[in-house]
């Protein structure tokens, strides 16, 4: 799909959205209705948001991301960062890691840190950001992209005095591994095969599907790292008939709550729809009440 929605202000829900490159991190920002007028005597929640796509394909321009996007928006009240990252086979992982990270930086440091040298901040961030509300937020592939920041974030100084994670929202999150969980027992050889390569082929560099990017849990290491991730809630979001992904995505809220992770852990299951459902309901059935349940995450 090579359709291209523009930045602009999107005539059904009158959010505001603009493209920024600035050093090696690419965004689409977004303001809602309320706050694209003139400066907001309240800051506002920020959402960074990482698209799905398998690391192959997909984009914040992507049309069905814009619509998603512009509705989270326009419904929570949030500042919204979309980010355009590096895109397998012609930019392997950790190519994707290494420019959310960037976009990460450049958001929480209120626009300041695109190129490392800047100190400029962008005007939308500066007026209507609060950065101690900040949350991750990615579906499929995005979903581990956005775990891997809240990762990248416990580390010592990553995050800027005054920045805070508040929340990290994983919709039918892309984690895999060698040994089966929950009903993945009844998966065939072929299906193990298909995830691994897979796996492999976006990161050739990677040990395999016991790679803690993939694999959060896999050694008392990288479990250790998982529970220090710095945001005092996690939602799980799951569907019932993703066949590849529920399964992980139950085991991931299973697991994180056994880690040590502090916070709180919050599961919500989609009845009756698969993988990445909500794209095709937007506003309507199954896809209204996931996105309902997003808006409540960011305005509790």
């Amino acid at each position: 799909d090579d359709a291209v929605a523009p930045a602009g202000t999107d005539p059904l829900t009158g959010v505001v959205s603009k493209d920024v490159h600035s050093g090696p991190a690419r965004a689409r920002v977004y303001l809602p209705p309320d706050a694209s007028a003139a400066a907001s005597p309240g800051k506002l929640p920020v959402v960074i948001y990482f698209h799905g796509g398998g690391f192959v394909v997909g984009s914040p321009a992507r049309p069905s991301t814009h619509a998603y996007l512009n509705d989270l928006v326009a419904r929570s009240g949030a500042v919204g960062v979309s980010v355009y990252y590096r895109l397998a086979p012609e930019h392997m992982l950790p190519a994707a890691y290494d420019d959310a990270w960037a976009a990460v930086r450049w958001a929480v440091t209120g626009g300041r840190d695109g190129d490392g040298d800047g100190d400029e901040a962008d005007p939308w961030l500066l007026d209507h950001a609060d950065l101690s509300r900040v949350f991750l937020s990615g579906c499929s592939a995005g979903a581990n992209i956005a775990h891997n920041m809240a990762v990248r974030a416990a580390a010592p100084g990553a995050l800027p005095e005054g920045v805070a994670l508040r929340g990290l929202m994983a919709v039918h999150p892309y984690f895999t591994g060698k040994d089966p969980v929950g009903a993945e027992a009844a998966f065939g050889s072929d299906v193990r095969d298909f995830m691994d390569r897979t796996w492999r082929f976006v990161f050739p560099g990677s040990p395999g599907l016991d790679d803690p990017n993939v694999n959060p849990f896999v050694t008392d290491e990288a479990r250790a790292a998982v529970a220090r991730i710095p945001c005092g809630r996690v939602l799980v979001c799951v569907a019932e008939d993703d066949v590849l992904l529920k399964e992980r995505g139950l085991w991931y809220a299973r697991e994180l709550k056994a880690s040590g992770y502090a916070g709180e852990v919050e599961l919500f299951e989609s009845k009756g729809v698969g993988h990445a459902f909500h794209f095709d309901q937007l506003g309507s059935g199954e896809g209204l009440r996931l996105q309902e349940r997003l808006v409540d995450f960011i305005k509790k």
